[in-house]
């Protein structure tokens, strides 16, 4: 009985699903332009025109991998903040930064470079308007700062070029710039 009826079910889904690809197929066979036989063996280097299925193909590839890089941004920003909280929690405590926050502000500096990159932005210097004294401040800022991107970054639309994200990018590097100085100085 169970297998009968195992059967049954196989037979209602695999029928449909055959007619399915063999209507498909002969769609695809019937648009393609037909061969003539007086056609010279060497057309074939030329690039042919995609199918539609092709380009279909195409598209949804390239959506994939753009939202792979979105999400893989959005966690570089996440990750970023996170390594960011850490280091200010770190220095509240010791009131110095340590060989492992600096290997962790190395990190946010790679991190941050690359928000910057993805978001369009590239190499520049930023100029800041009112630069911390202290290193203080500059952690503090570290930490504001870090937070900041990461909910510029989250609200920014895929696809788009965020000039406050590429902005904020810049004066976070500066911003490390100045606490490794400082750190150096101490």
């Amino acid at each position: 009985m169970i297998l009968r009826l195992a059967w049954v079910v196989l037979a209602v889904v695999l029928i449909p699903t055959f007619a399915i690809a063999v209507v498909a197929q002969q769609n695809v066979q019937s648009r393609k332009s037909p061969v003539s036989l007086d056609q010279d063996k060497t057309g074939d280097d030329v690039p042919r025109p995609f199918t539609d299925l092709e380009e279909e193909m195409r598209a949804k590839r390239a959506i994939k991998v753009a939202e792979k890089e979105d999400q893989e941004n959005l966690e570089r920003a996440r990750d970023l903040s996170f390594l960011s909280a850490s280091i200010v929690s770190s220095f509240k405590q010791k009131h110095e930064l340590d060989q492992e926050n600096l290997k962790k502000l190395e990190k946010v500096e790679k991190l941050a470079k690359s928000i910057r990159r993805a978001a369009g932005g590239s190499e520049d210097d930023v100029e800041m308007e009112k630069p911390p004294t202290g290193l203080v401040a500059a952690v503090n800022m570290l930490g504001d700062l870090s937070k900041s991107l990461k909910d510029k970054v989250e609200k920014t639309p895929k696809h788009v070029i965020s000039a406050a994200v590429i902005d904020e990018a810049n004066v976070l590097l500066e911003v490390i710039r100045i606490v490794r100085t400082l750190t150096l100085k101490v």
